[in-house]
């Protein structure tokens, strides 16, 4: 190439040619030597095969043929979905648990240099933790301590991982997978669990509605016994007052009888016609006092003399 633009120069145009691809090369490399961080990212920038510099977002120039680009790291937050690990519990029961970590780098340079293949070394490191935690607990507590081993592995794994610019936010338990005979005897265990849970909230339930009844019936009675001695009071103050009223009305009749001055022969009279009264009911015997025979046998004479 440099063969054909040395011939090509011994001419005006062949000189303008050469000049024109000069300047594109030298342009063409001062383009690749700008370089665009974006967001949320940074580039790892070698000297010479020794690290120079981390490049931030924006725009940057690297040397050319000197500066390299040795790395390219995202700064998101990244899930590590690692497969079923094989665990066994305190009372040896072997169990299979996948977990799942959030982490994010946070020192790019210890995350370019500090470790081989960081994200395996992760997941190594995750087994065996959760081993060890495992270990120390039996079956039981593994099933309702996930909250625990979640903690224990966050905080071992951000601690390791520290020396390898890695911030570990989160670790999940994904799975819980015991054996088979074991996951039969739990669904016994929770039918079970569940029929005695539904007898107790029956005979609860029963002994409620029995409480119910039996205080229904309680206040029924109690109700009827004061109706009756509401009416019963009710009856013996309408008697007193009829019997008051009968009293008063006797009195004032003796009084009228004494404001008028009657005498026996009328006292006789009235009493001739409440006999009868009396004779014209049912009675087939009237028994009639002395005294008011005279008046009887009077009044028939003056009858005979009005007729005469």
């Amino acid at each position: 190439m440099t063969q054909a633009i040395l011939s090509s120069s011994s001419s005006p145009a062949g000189a303008v040619v050469a000049i024109v691809v000069i300047v594109a090369i030298l342009l063409a490399g001062v383009i690749s030597c700008i370089r665009i961080v974006p967001q949320a990212a940074t580039f790892i920038v070698e000297r010479l095969g020794t690290y120079k510099t981390t490049w931030e977002t924006g725009l940057h120039f690297k040397v050319p043929f000197i500066d390299k680009v040795a790395k390219k790291i995202s700064l998101k937050e990244k899930v590590a979905d690692f497969a079923p690990q094989a665990v066994i519990t305190k009372d040896n029961v072997t169990m299979q648990i996948d977990t799942v970590i959030f982490y994010q780098v946070l020192d790019p340079k210890l995350y370019t240099y500090g470790i081989e293949r960081p994200i395996v070394a992760i997941e190594n490191l995750s087994a065996t933790t959760l081993r060890n935690i495992i270990g120390d607990l039996e079956l039981d507590q593994t099933l309702t301590s996930r909250d625990i081993i979640n903690t224990r592995m966050r905080e071992i794994l951000d601690e390791a991982t520290d020396a390898w610019g890695i911030k570990v936010n989160r670790v999940e338990l994904k799975n819980i997978i015991p054996p088979k005979e074991i996951q039969a005897a739990m669904e016994k265990q929770m039918k079970a669990e569940r029929e005695k849970r539904e007898k107790i909230l029956i005979a609860e339930g029963e002994k409620e509605s029995a409480i119910r009844v039996a205080e229904g019936e309680k206040e029924a009675a109690i109700l009827r016994a004061e109706a009756k001695k509401e009416a019963a009071i009710r009856e013996a103050e309408g008697q007193a007052e009829a019997i008051l009223a009968i009293q008063e009305a006797t009195a004032k009749g003796l009084a009228m009888i004494k404001d008028v001055g009657a005498d026996e022969g009328l006292i006789a009279l009235k009493g001739l016609e409440a006999l009868e009264k009396v004779g014209q009911g049912q009675s087939t015997k009237i028994i009639i006092p002395s005294e008011l025979q005279g008046i009887a046998g009077l009044t028939t004479s003056i009858k005979e003399i009005a007729k005469s």
